[in-house]
């Protein structure tokens, strides 16, 4: 039988199924009689003529010259680079390339060491299947935790990190170590003179050791939240009413030294906490408001009597000044005349006396000699 193999192909030569040799372009003739037979492969890409061994097949030369057979170690990765260009992941132990027109290549990276080395680019991440390996991603103000078989490794600082999940199971958390506000809204508290009020308080915080916060905290603002309510009703429950309205700002630093001494607690650092609003009862915010107002009002009116004794005093004192001093007397006088005659429209003159003595007698004025 006649066999024209092209300058792309080869032929693999079987006699009774047995690999006799491997054969480029040309022409040839084998004899089917014979038990002889030819399967014709494209020398392009990956080998997938399956039916013989690659060992029974790199016994002839001229396949091992056309061909680079490739394996990947237990416990390694592959990356497969054709004429020196990043092109897969290798995801299976053994590949064999024709290695005629393009070349090929495997770089070989071994997972045993658990954290992922520099020599994976971001191009070959990209390639790698997700469940091979683990990346911690860990921002400012945080802590990595990262754990091999759920034994506690070295804490992790800002960065990103990868580790194969290979050798171990890897798995990690992330503690955000910046601070946090925890708002108590509408916190009920019964003061010692037995009236309910509400409360609003503000505290800021944040976590002091992520290790032992990791190892001893499971829901930090749930724990914390009645943690901080406790710690208020202790404290404004010993005040009366009108003692919180007076000292919300003492009472507000004895809620933060009562929450500092909570901190080892909860693994946290408190930074500021105090007393926004306080909420008073219907009832009692009317009664509020009517001490207030009579207090304001009685403050007018102290305000206005002392107004009316300065006032007094002043013309007490002018008067005196007048009985002593004519002149002063007389200009105070045409003062007042001549604010009257700007409120007249029209002045009449009758007789033989000045305008301003007949204008002193209208007034009821003794004219100076």
């Amino acid at each position: 039988m006649k066999y024209i193999i092209k300058d792309n192909q080869a032929g693999l030569v079987l006699k009774n199924g047995i690999f006799q040799k491997m054969v480029t372009a040309g022409t040839y003739h084998f004899s089917k009689m014979a038990g002889y037979t030819v399967a014709v492969q494209e020398m392009l890409g990956e080998m997938d003529y399956l039916e013989v061994p690659y060992q029974v097949l790199s016994r002839d030369p001229a396949f091992r010259e056309a061909t680079v057979h490739m394996e990947i170690p237990d416990g390694s990765v592959g990356f497969l680079y054709m004429n020196g260009k990043l092109t897969s992941f290798a995801g299976r132990k053994e590949y064999v390339f024709w290695n005629v027109f393009d070349k090929y290549e495997m770089k070989v990276i071994s997972m045993e060491e658990t954290v992922m080395g520099e020599e994976i680019t971001k191009q070959m991440l990209t390639l790698v299947p997700k469940h091979l390996y683990v990346e911690v991603s860990v921002g400012e103000g945080e802590t990595g935790l990262v754990y091999y078989d759920n034994v506690l490794q070295e804490p992790l600082s800002r960065g990103i990190y990868r580790f194969w999940n290979y050798g171990h199971t890897v798995s990690f958390c992330v503690i955000d170590r910046k601070q946090k506000e925890l708002d108590i809204v509408g916190q009920e508290i019964l003061t010692r003179d037995k009236i309910g009020i509400r409360m609003n308080v503000a505290c800021m915080y944040k976590v002091q050791d992520a290790v032992e916060f990791a190892s001893r905290i499971s829901d930090l603002k749930g724990q914390l939240y009645p943690a901080v309510q406790l710690a208020i009703r202790e404290i404004v429950g010993n005040y009366k009413l009108d003692e919180i309205l007076e000292a919300k700002e003492r009472i507000s630093r004895e809620i933060y030294e009562a929450l500092q001494e909570r901190e080892e607690m909860f693994c946290v650092h408190f930074l500021t906490a105090g007393i926004k609003d306080i909420i008073l009862p219907g009832e009692i915010r009317e009664i509020m408001n009517s001490v207030l107002v009579a207090e304001k009002a009685a403050q007018a009116n102290v305000i206005a009597r002392r107004e009316e004794v300065a006032s007094t005093r002043s013309l007490l004192n002018t008067a005196k000044l007048m009985d002593e001093n004519q002149t002063l007397y007389r200009l105070k006088e045409l003062e007042y005349l001549e604010k009257i005659c700007q409120k007249v429209g029209e002045i009449s003159v009758s007789g033989s006396a000045g305008i301003v003595e007949q204008l002193g007698k209208m007034m009821g004025t003794k004219q100076p000699q």
